[in-house]
């Protein structure tokens, strides 16, 4: 399998994403933004996490202009997978690949820490090897991660079971920490090869530091 992560001034995720896929078996390649063009043979784009462009103007507000992301829209548009973590998320939503947006936190202040979520539909290959309600354990860092859609965009992410994952609490139970719109942590595109999410599952792949519940999750894009 071949993954591309996409590079920004600023992201400083990168190479937690790199170690995660090539823990996984994953053959890696590091895209520069300015790259108008993504290899035809990835499998997987990412979008990795970090504060691209300096969260300036909003946070992906700038980086959607960058001309690799012509070539993620082109990816995309012909079937490829994407997955956009924390400011990827934040990307994706500016560059309308995904719906909703991402603002900022209820209590407007940067949240660091484990969290739990509660899986909402596995009906896709990034949730694919976890059970509907599972309740996993990973890190969330972010100032804008307050996922916002108005209501009848929202019944229509039920409806396509676009909705991934829920806040919640070790027992299941909802635990919103940003004022996110019904405690959404992730969703998909309808045609579910689009994916994002405020968390971070390639920060949690070793139990000494606190969880490898993100194997599971990033092992879902594995045929």
């Amino acid at each position: 399998m071949k993954v591309s992560v996409v590079q920004f001034p600023g992201t400083n995720c990168e190479y937690d994403t790199k170690y995660a896929f090539e823990k996984l078996g994953a053959s890696i390649e590091i895209v520069w933004h300015q790259k108008s063009e993504i290899d035809a043979k990835s499998d997987l784009v990412v979008i990795a996490g970090g504060f691209s462009y300096g969260d300036y103007l909003r946070s992906g507000a700038i980086a959607r202009f960058s001309p690799v992301m012509d070539a993620v829209a082109k990816h995309a548009a012909r079937g490829g997978k994407v997955l956009g973590i924390c400011n990827g998320f934040q990307v994706l939503t500016e560059s309308r690949l995904l719906p909703g947006a991402l603002k900022r936190n209820e209590g407007l202040h940067f949240i660091s820490k484990h969290h739990h979520l509660k899986v909402a539909s596995n009906s896709n290959d990034f949730m694919r090897k976890l059970s509907i309600n599972d309740v996993v354990n990973i890190p969330i860092a972010h100032h804008d991660g307050n996922y916002y859609i108005d209501e009848e965009s929202k019944k229509s992410l039920y409806d396509n079971e676009q909705v991934l994952l829920h806040y919640c609490d070790e027992n299941g139970n909802i635990s919103n920490p940003n004022g996110s719109v019904d405690a959404i942590a992730g969703v998909c595109n309808a045609q579910k090869n689009v994916f994002g999410l405020m968390p971070h599952p390639e920060r949690a792949m070793e139990s000494i530091l606190g969880s490898q519940d993100g194997i599971k999750m990033l092992e879902g894009f594995f045929a």
